[in-house]
């Protein structure tokens, strides 16, 4: 695995921790999109990993694109135009496709600052935990630069059209609590039960029939841009085939037997 991700796997319930504590976990080094590519396809190809959390080592989520490589114009930000649009399409890209793509409920738990590619890898999960210290901002503009990773597409679908313009035209820093206000994240908590938190949530998703959720994700993705009409017609077929499998009758049973229910996938 590169040297980005640190992987871990706890039942059903994956961890992915972006690793360069020290750094504030910068990304867009070289080959930091195909770690996240990795990653992801590793979690997705284990039957038994139901949901997901993301979360930065140290005391950063993560804290963006690497400023020294902006600086000195190298690695996904050197050369001349068409070569730092490839670094973006060829690499920064690869890494927040990699979490738009991903079949699994994925939770950031958010647990210090998660600023311009940061903040846009944190609006890639379905759910977001903030820690106390947790802080989000798109400062792009005060590069001189745009978000270029996905934000200005997402953002406003979180918190709305008008705060998202609040938050990239003036590049702020915004506090846990705001963050709650705004739809960005789910909860505040305290530094020290973040991960708990975030492990608690995953857990209860963990527990529900895995083919289930994946049709409900794919369905709530696909919602941000099809119609009302495509959606009803593509929740009809997924109806159609949940209603066949083992998993469904399981549900069914066990409520009536008013039993927890064991769902195997089938």
């Amino acid at each position: 695995m590169h040297d980005l991700i640190k992987l871990e796997k706890h039942g059903a319930v994956a961890v992915i921790t972006m690793n360069r504590p020290d750094q504030l976990n910068p990304l867009g080094k070289a080959g930091d999109g195909q770690a996240f590519v990795d990653a992801t396809n590793e979690i997705v190809a284990d039957p038994e990993i139901r949901c997901a959390v993301l979360t930065g080592a140290g005391r950063a989520f993560s804290a963006g694109g690497d400023l020294k490589a902006m600086k000195e114009r190298t690695g996904a930000f050197g050369g001349n135009p068409a070569q730092v649009r490839e670094g973006y399409t060829k690499n920064i890209h690869m890494i927040v496709n990699s979490l738009w793509k991903f079949e699994i409920p994925l939770i950031a738990a958010v647990n210090g600052p998660a600023v311009g590619l940061g903040c846009d890898v944190a609006c890639m999960a379905d759910m977001r935990i903030a820690s106390a210290s947790a802080r989000f901002g798109m400062p792009f503009l005060r590069l001189g630069i745009i978000p270029g990773d996905g934000g200005a597409w997402l953002l406003p679908r979180i918190v709305g059209l008008s705060r998202a313009a609040e938050m990239i035209f003036t590049g702020d820093l915004y506090d846990a609590d705001t963050a709650v206000e705004w739809g960005l994240a789910s909860k505040k908590v305290d530094d020290n039960k973040l991960m708990d938190e975030a492990m608690e949530l995953a857990g209860k998703v963990a527990k529900q029939p895995p083919r289930s959720l994946k049709f409900a994700k794919s369905l709530l993705r696909q919602g941000q841009s099809a119609t009302y009409e495509q959606i009803m017609e593509l929740s009809a077929a997924m109806q159609a085939l949940l209603h066949t499998t083992d998993d469904h009758m399981e549900g069914v049973t066990a409520l009536l037997e008013k039993r927890t229910p064991t769902f195997t996938g089938n």
